[in-house]
Order: structure tokens, then C-alpha cells, then sequence
């Protein structure tokens, strides 16, 4: 195999293979990314075994072929690489090295076998639907605060993605949980997407998607099955294993019966909410919202005695309320809100509260009170 590649355009797509490749592995071909070469194009393949990013990318190709390297490896070398610098790439006729050449500067690095390579090719996927990279990106943005890094609970380690119906109307919705938040996000039923049953979308995988979508305004092609998912876009397909498991009945946890209403500036609430919980233990994270008349208290203690308090003008006419939060599950709704106003509806302290961007219906979200 020969070939020569610009060093930006190799770069780019090494950055995003290589980020699947987990740090420590036991099995040695883990750690290495797939390179073919055939035609005008280079495809780089790595994998985890649970996901696999291919991203195809063009290329001077004198002699067709494969070959593997250590990816972090060959990511740092490029990386370090000169800008502009056409890098040059062979492999030795037993496949056993691989040679990289840039301007005066030469590599050489171990291979493994072509054919010990994984394939976890998706097989059959049923359902298949488009969605745009901004209403994907919207929905990792919105959601993904929200996933659960608690291992025992693997269920809610990924965004539940699945169909449904809002007022009479077909819905893509997802919602994420960790038992203390929780994030639901829809928009309208993209074309395909009828029928599909509910599926949970890892965690690693809808990082690692986030970070793909981010450079592309094409659509993204959406496929799956009840065991695994395959997402395409630009010249760069990800193919997942999807979460084994029953993620719980989320409904049941959205209250619909909370009579307190309080309407309030999103960028003004989260500034005072930031300001007033630099007092509050790293441990608890605790603030205290005391409503009262159109006036909202926002308040913190410390450890060592010291305390904040901050007032803001709110919309409120209710009877008088105090409940208490974790700042930073606040913090992170409240970033997600893109319009100007926030809306909570609460029932009591002990209830959950549910949180609306008020420009934006197609979101919703709901916290858990803590005792403060």
C-alpha cells in the first residue's frame, strides 16, 4: 500500500477515529486504526467493539491496499506534522511495518494483521429516517446533560430515542435521566421513523456523534434495529451497539398537576443562581429559592458559617414557597434554555419541578428538590 494525503485533511479525520480508541487495551488490534486504501480514497476505521467511527477522506492512491497502526501514535505524529506537509504513507510487503514520510521527517511503526481487524458490521436495520445536523445537535445539546454515569443503573447510561405521540401528533422524542433530572426533547416524526420501537443510545456513542456532527449541515442518516444503530453524514459513518436494556417509564415521573407558576429571566436566574452557590459546600451544592409577591430569594449556606443571598424581580402571584435545589443540576437546565424566559411549575418542596424554555415548547425538563 502507498499513498500520499494531505497532512489537514489526514489530521481531521485521525482526530475523529482515533477518540473511539480506548487508552488501555487487552487486545492489542483495539488499539490500532484500520487504514484501506483503494481508488481516490482512504478510509480509516476504528473501533471499541461496542462502536466504530469509518470516515472516508480523498487521497493520492499509487498502490491500493491496508494496513494497521497504533492510532494515538500515528494521531501525535501528524499532529506534530509541519502545516501544508504532504505525508506520505507505505507499508512493507509482509504488512508487518508501516512507513510515514513528511518533508524530512520519517516513521516507521508496527503493524498488526489486516484480517484480525473487528468488523461489528450492523447487519439488517428496519427502520431508516433523516434528520438534520442542527435538529441531531439540538437534541444531544438538550438531552445529554441529563444521562446517567452511575454503571448500575447501565439503563439510563444513554439517551432513550423513540416514537410518540404529542396531541394527537407523531413525535422523535428523547429524554435522558439520572434520577435526580430529567431532559425530554421532541420535534416532528422525521419520514421512516413510524413504528420504530424505543431504543437507548450509549453514552460514549452520543459524545462521539456530537463531536461528528459539528462540522456538517447535511443531513444524517439515521438507521437501526433493536441491537444496534448506523449513523452517516458527510464521508463518515458510526455504527453502535445499542443499550440492552428497559429504560422506565418516564411519564410517570413528569408531574401534571403543579399549581405554583413562576416566570423568570433565564440569563438573570442563572447568573444569581451561580453567584449565590460559590457559598454552598462543594458537597451538597444546595440553593435555596424562597418566593414570595413577585420576588424571588435566591440563597446559599457554607461549611464554615458563610452565607449569600441575592433577590431578583420574578413573575409570581402564588401563596409563598420554599424550595430547595442542587446549583449545578440548575445550572444545567438553565444553559439549555435559549430564549430569554424561563418557566418552572412547582406543587411543593418535596415535589418535582418542571422547567420550560418559554420560547420553545418542544422541550421540557424536570428536577428533583433537595432539603435545604
Amino acid at each position: 500500500m502507498k499513498l500520499i494525503i494531505e497532512r489537514a485533511v489526514l489530521l481531521k479525520a485521525l482526530s475523529h477515529v482515533q477518540s473511539v480508541v480506548e487508552r488501555r487495551n487487552t487486545i492489542p488490534i483495539l488499539s490500532h486504526v484500520l487504514m484501506r486504501a483503494e481508488g481516490d480514497r482512504l478510509s480509516l476505521t476504528a473501533t471499541d467493539l461496542d462502536l466504530e467511527i469509518l470516515e472516508s477522506v480523498p487521497a493520492d492512491v499509487p498502490t491500493a491496499g491496508a494496513t494497521t497502526a497504533a492510532a494515538h501514535t500515528l494521531y501525535d505524529i501528524v499532529r506534530k506534522l509541519p502545516d501544508g506537509s504532504q505525508v506520505e504513507i507505505s507499508s512493507s510487503s509482509d504488512g508487518g511495518t508501516l512507513t510515514l514520510r513528511a518533508g524530512r521527517s520519517s516513521f516507521r511503526l508496527g503493524s498488526l494483521p489486516v484480517e484480525d481487524f473487528p468488523n461489528i458490521a450492523a447487519g439488517e436495520l428496519p427502520h431508516s429516517f433523516a434528520l438534520s445536523a442542527r435538529d441531531l445537535r439540538t437534541i444531544i445539546d438538550r438531552a445529554a446533560f441529563a444521562v446517567s454515569t452511575e454503571e448500575t443503573r447501565y439503563y439510563l447510561n444513554g439517551i432513550f430515542l423513540h416514537a410518540a405521540t404529542h396531541d394527537g401528533v407523531g413525535a422523535l422524542r428523547a429524554v435522558a435521566t439520572d434520577g435526580h433530572r430529567l431532559a425530554r426533547v421532541e420535534m416532528p416524526l422525521p419520514e421512516g421513523a413510524d413504528g420504530m420501537q424505543g431504543v437507548i443510545v450509549p453514552r460514549k456513542t452520543v459524545g462521539e456523534l456530537r463531536k461528528l456532527a459539528e462540522d456538517t449541515n447535511e443531513d444524517v442518516r439515521i438507521a437501526l434495529s433493536d441491537t444496534k444503530v448506523c449513523l452517516s453524514f458527510d464521508s463518515v459513518v458510526l455504527t453502535s451497539k445499542l443499550i440492552d436494556g428497559t429504560f422506565p417509564d418516564y411519564e410517570r415521573v413528569i408531574p401534571v398537576g403543579n399549581d405554583k407558576t413562576m416566570d423568570v429571566d433565564a440569563k438573570l436566574f442563572a447568573e444569581a443562581v451561580d453567584r449565590v452557590s460559590t457559598i454552598s459546600s462543594e458537597k451538597s451544592r444546595a440553593v435555596k429559592l424562597s418566593l414570595q409577591d413577585g420576588m424571588l430569594t435566591l440563597s446559599a449556606t457554607g461549611a464554615d458559617n458563610g452565607s449569600a443571598t441575592e433577590e431578583i424581580e420574578v413573575g409570581y402571584s402564588s401563596e409563598p414557597l420554599e424550595i430547595g435545589f442542587n446549583s449545578r443540576y440548575l445550572l444545567d437546565i438553565t444553559r439549555q434554555i435559549e430564549g430569554e424566559g424561563a418557566q418552572f411549575t412547582m406543587a411543593d418542596a418535596a415535589s418535582p419541578t418542571v422547567i420550560r424554555d418559554g420560547s420553545d415548547p418542544s422541550a421540557l425538563y424536570v428536577l428533583m428538590p433537595m432539603r435545604v
